[in-house]
């Protein structure tokens, strides 16, 4: 047995370019020993349309492994073109439904910036200039999904993806008053613009069900665990302190498969060092 499959957390992978079929994932999942595929709407192959739900069931219940969804990166559901955001917005309640049928726990999206203005010396953020809307219609975006996801235990996990402004800590703040959504933790991301949001995160401490795991050298992100300058052990105690789940979002097979060797290595340090380490997991 790898030290992976010893961890107290759940790990996947994310679709890969190299590797774009559900199948091809799903058995490449199995190999690394890893629990999970997050599946990318970006593709054109997992639009919600192209996608059914029987066959995604039987590749899952074949391979012995379940799914995550990442939601189009283009998600604005505060459009102000009101038919923009509505067709968001039903994008996002089919993919409830599909969650519902395949079983899947997780739901990843991204906070729009939204349009700005350049003007001499700042930028005006168009939510910001018209904030009341922009928390109704986030308001109207969370109700229908607690209505679509009922009694289902999805959660709706909120990524970072560069600094939080303020407005979006607002928006946030709003979509977790709903027990259905929650908090994706991208620490690459997050280490890339000097943590910026990681007090924003670690505040709602009880909110973090999700993380993303990459290493960043530089201006380079998206790197295999150990080939970077993030603190990986301690966000995997994080990770185990708070039961995330989490996707080792390296971008390509041999990278993935670096990031499990590191993993493994990693891990067995942290089952050596348990005792000495518990103090530092309380205090997290």
């Amino acid at each position: 047995m790898s030290n992976i499959q010893s961890m107290p957390i759940q790990f996947g992978m994310p679709t890969l370019i190299e590797s774009p079929s559900l199948l091809r994932s799903l058995n490449l999942c199995a190999e690394l020993g890893l629990d999970f595929v997050e599946l990318n709407m970006n593709l054109p192959e997992y639009q919600i349309e192209n996608i059914e739900a029987s066959s995604a069931s039987k590749m899952l219940a074949e391979t012995g492994k379940y799914l995550s969804i990442h939601l189009d990166e283009n998600l604005n559901v505060c459009d102000f073109n009101t038919a923009v955001a509505e067709a968001y917005i039903n994008t996002v309640l089919k993919t409830i439904e599909f969650a519902k049928n395949v079983n899947a726990p997780i739901i990843n999206m991204h906070m729009s910036d939204g349009v700005y203005f350049t003007l001499p010396g700042k930028k005006v953020y168009l939510f910001e200039r018209y904030m009341e809307r922009y928390l109704d219609r986030l308001r109207f975006y969370r109700d229908a999904c607690d209505k679509a996801i009922g009694e289902s235990d999805i959660a709706i996990c909120i990524e970072n993806c560069g600094e939080y402004r303020s407005f979006q800590k607002q928006g946030i703040n709003e979509l977790l008053e709903s027990k259905h959504f929650a908090l994706t933790y991208d620490i690459g991301h997050d280490f890339y613009t000097g943590n910026s949001n990681e007090l924003f995160i670690l505040e709602r401490f009880d909110k973090l069900k999700h993380m993303h795991i990459h290493d960043v050298a530089g201006n380079n992100l998206h790197l295999p665990l150990g080939d970077g300058d993030v603190d990986i052990l301690g966000k995997l105690r994080l990770a185990q302190k708070t039961g995330c789940r989490c996707v080792l979002e390296a971008k390509t097979i041999e990278g993935l498969k670096k990031s499990v060797d590191y993993l493994d290595e990693i891990i067995r340090y942290m089952d050596e060092h348990a005792d000495a380490e518990l103090s530092t997991v309380e205090d997290i």
